[in-house]
């Protein structure tokens, strides 16, 4: 049985296939650390979060012209025992370089506060690496992004991804995974 958060909270299944993380990502509402499987309220996500990047040597490992697409969505929506709306792109930029934080980013998907109506909802942001020189398109709409998708089509490789959990302010209780035994 794995203890890796990203398969206990089915993130890889889900949204990513199996990847190998090779640099840290540390994501930071309001001084508050994102840790997978967290707890936020809306209220609390309300601005775009703080990406940090980290690793042994980040210039060993990634050129200047090396791209890194950030990516964070929602695959529960609208609902998570009926995610019609799978995966939800609430927000997309582009550093050119990994060098000192995340680099020059550029917003490709403006920022969108998750807002869930009904239920838990994992957020899970990932951070890509283009390893072609082929134009990425800006996805076309938000509802039914597909994360493995999007990066099989544009040469892009999973590096690290985190995850928290949101629901409506009101909301109680936490996320609660069945064990299979039989898998």
């Amino acid at each position: 049985m794995s203890r890796d958060p990203l398969i206990l909270g089915h993130v890889v299944g889900d949204v990513l296939d199996p990847f190998a993380r090779s640099v840290s990502l540390g994501v930071t509402y309001k001084n508050r650390l994102v840790i997978n499987g967290s707890e936020f309220k809306p209220s609390a996500v309300v601005d775009k979060p703080l990406v940090q990047v980290g690793g042994d040597d980040l210039r060993i490992f990634y050129t200047l012209r090396s791209c890194f697409w950030q990516v964070m969505v929602d695959p529960d929506a609208p609902n998570p025992s009926d995610p019609t709306l799978r995966e939800y792109l609430h927000w997309s930029t582009l550093s050119l370089s990994l060098l000192r934080d995340v680099g020059e980013r550029r917003e490709i998907v403006c920022y969108e506060c998750p807002r869930p109506a009904s239920g838990i909802h994992r957020v899970v942001l990932v951070l890509l690496r283009q390893i072609g020189r082929e134009t990425v398109f800006t996805p076309e709409m938000r509802h039914n992004f597909s994360t493995r998708r999007f990066a099989m089509e544009h040469y892009l490789v999973p590096v690290a991804a985190t995850y928290y959990n949101c629901q409506r302010e009101a909301g109680t209780g936490g996320r609660r995974f069945i064990r299979d035994d039989r898998c």
